[in-house]
């Protein structure tokens, strides 16, 4: 008489074999031998996998096809009623709908398109089994196998299309490597050219300007030939100071700037001693300050080295070392006379 019933749990009563009611969870009552429970309904959701189903697809190689199903029971008088056996309905209606949908597809779009054959699936299934009072939540395919054969030949493809990204992934690679080494070898050409241009302008100008300063000094200082054939007997030392120098390219004026300094040597001599006695004894006669002795000083020295350097000199160029040196010694008095009347008429 007294029927209590589970949560979620729904039991379908006959009285006299026909259609009484539904009991609901809690405590319900039954009359004895006129009142009986027909079927024990689970309102819960149901997850059922069926097993593998072979299927063939468009290009005519058979696949094995797991499908797993969410459905739950939403009206238990139809779900006893409309059905002899409503879990073996869902199972059939899943493999025939899936035959049907597979074999629409070739295998590559079967195994590319799960989410588009699920919401087939779903769709077909919930409308069939609306008139049986059950609701299809979820349709899966757990698994699609080819057959092995399939399955190497699917393998080799996808491992010379890995092989063939990676090939040129590493071209990719390698091409951009070298773009960006000559990019950096250009950019480097360019700033060192950049740079040896500035540098040899600015040496350039550096050069100009020292030249400018030297012809300004010289245009200043008005020199005379004495001057220059000086500088040509001083110079030739350095040019025979060379190990390896075995031959000399004298200038053609250089007879001529001997000659000149030889006349300059003897035209010291040629002064007459009164005319340096009258020199010396007006400049004798001024007060000559500290600064002045010191200044006749070092003339009398630099004017000494001067004609040792120009003897020995010349004595290299002639190749009569000794009478030219008795000559210079000869004249070297008057010089060494003459040069502090001459620094101080300066």
């Amino acid at each position: 008489m007294v029927k209590i019933v589970p949560q979620q749990v729904e039991y379908v009563v006959e009285r006299l074999g026909k259609y009484s009611r539904t009991l609901t969870p809690g405590l319900n009552i039954l009359v004895p031998f006129i009142d009986s429970v027909r079927n024990k309904v689970d309102k819960r959701e149901v997850v059922v996998s069926f097993p593998p189903q072979p299927v063939i697809t468009s290009d005519n190689l058979v696949v094995s096809i797991d499908t797993v199903l969410y459905f739950k029971v939403v009206d238990s008088v139809r779900a006893t009623y409309e059905i002899y056996s409503y879990l073996q309905g869902i199972e059939q209606l899943t493999v025939t709908t899936l035959r049907n949908v597979i074999g629409s597809l070739d295998l590559e779009k079967a195994l590319t398109s799960r989410d588009e054959i699920n919401r087939h699936l779903s769709g077909v299934l919930d409308e069939t089994t609306g008139r049986w009072g059950i609701k299809v939540t979820r349709v899966e395919l757990k698994a699609i196998e080819p057959p092995p054969s399939i399955r190497d030949s699917m393998e080799k493809q996808m491992r010379a299309e890995r092989d063939r990204r990676a090939a040129i992934l590493h071209a990719e690679g390698l091409k951009q490597s070298q773009i960006l080494t000559a990019e950096g070898e250009k950019q480097a050409a360019v700033l060192r050219a950049e740079g040896d241009r500035q540098s040899r302008i600015l040496t350039a100008e550096g050069q100009a300007k020292a030249i400018r300063t030297v012809v300004s000094s010289i245009h200043a200082a008005n020199p005379d030939s004495k001057v220059m054939a000086y500088q040509y007997l001083q110079s030739l030392p350095q040019i025979a100071a060379g190990q390896s120098n075995k031959l000399w390219i004298l200038p053609v004026e250089l007879t001529k700037a001997l000659e000149g300094i030889g006349g300059a040597l003897g035209g010291i001599t040629q002064m007459s001693d009164s005319t340096r006695a009258g020199l010396v004894e007006s400049h004798t006669n001024e007060q000559e300050s500290a600064d002045v002795i010191e200044a006749r000083r070092s003339a009398e020295e630099a004017a000494a080295a001067a004609n040792a350097e120009a003897a020995a000199a010349a004595a290299q160029v002639s190749g009569n070392p000794k009478s030219v040196a008795a000559e210079i010694t000869a004249q070297d008095l008057a010089a060494l006379d003459d040069e502090p009347a001459r620094e101080l008429e300066r």
